[in-house]
């Protein structure tokens, strides 16, 4: 992979964003964004054990989802304090995804503010994001294509980031919006996977309250280097493009998906894996003899 670090700012104008970064569709890291809300001392596990600690929450591991089931069926369930516990007193993978704070934790609402950067986000669905210090995310893109503000708390974060163009080098998995299961992006195998090798993206490391803008359609891959979490301020696509392939994304692409995983269960799993080895292979192929 050819990794750059992302551009990084303290603070900016609300113009120099949109004209530099939103419009070129180009991700940012703001430091210690977070810092500036009233309530940003309680943006940590201890205050979300206080207050929804005993709620049950759906957790899920680095392992890729049984063929057999669901793509998106948890492996346990938890109180949340006995996770947050967990996470924080050993080594662990589990995650939790998608803790919509309207629904879960409404309270949460009025300690943070929508940052002023031109963004119109969807506010209905602040998201928060869990995971012990080896849990991982697999390589993916999100499938409502919006653009995001991802803001971390607690412990360290590792992300790396990848526009569209670079999808024939990660090895995507069609009907899909995540890459093939085995690859390992933290010590990737360049015999096996070569075509990654040419893949140019970006790596960020986060801290506490640091903001990071990831363009819709962006991959994504988020790695805890130590217990925390995150929040997710989403936007929806705004031009007419995007949004109708966001539709196609939603309701046409992934429940096809769905039908043949339910029909063919791990036939159709791996068929979709050899596609997309088949696919980057060739796509390796046009860029070496490109090269010449």
């Amino acid at each position: 992979m050819i990794l750059e670090n992302v551009d990084t700012v303290n603070d900016i104008s609300k113009e120099d964003f949109q004209k530099n970064y939103f419009k070129k569709q180009k991700p940012l890291l703001i430091k210690n964004f977070a810092s500036r809300w009233d309530a940003f001392d309680k943006w940590n596990l201890a205050y979300i054990r206080e207050k929804a600690g005993d709620q049950e929450v759906p957790l899920y591991d680095n392992k890729p989802a049984d063929a057999a089931k669901s793509s998106d069926a948890p492996v346990a369930q938890m109180k949340m304090k006995e996770y947050i516990d967990t996470i924080k007193s050993k080594p662990s993978d589990l995650r939790i995804f998608f803790y919509i704070i309207t629904d879960r934790l409404p309270e949460l609402l009025k300690n943070f503010t929508y940052p002023d950067l031109g963004i119109k986000f969807f506010k209905r669905l602040p998201t928060l994001f869990f995971g012990g210090s080896e849990a991982h995310v697999l390589m993916h893109y999100d499938v409502d294509l919006g653009d995001f503000m991802h803001i971390h708390f607690e412990g360290k974060k590792r992300i790396l980031l990848f526009d569209q163009k670079q999808s024939p080098f990660l090895y995507k998995v069609p009907l899909s919006v995540h890459t093939v299961y085995e690859l390992d992006y933290e010590n990737p195998d360049y015999e096996k996977f070569p075509a990654l090798q040419y893949a140019k993206g970006y790596e960020i490391f986060m801290e506490h309250g640091d903001a990071l803008f990831i363009p819709g359609a962006f991959w994504h891959f988020n790695r805890y280097l130590e217990p925390g979490f995150s929040l997710s301020l989403r936007a929806l696509p705004n031009k007419p493009n995007v949004f109708a392939n966001m539709l196609y994304h939603v309701f046409i692409m992934r429940y096809t998906d769905k039908l043949m995983r339910k029909l063919f269960k791990a036939k159709w799993v791996n068929y979709k894996q050899k596609w997309a080895y088949k696919k980057s292979s060739e796509a390796l192929e046009k860029h070496l003899k490109a090269e010449r």
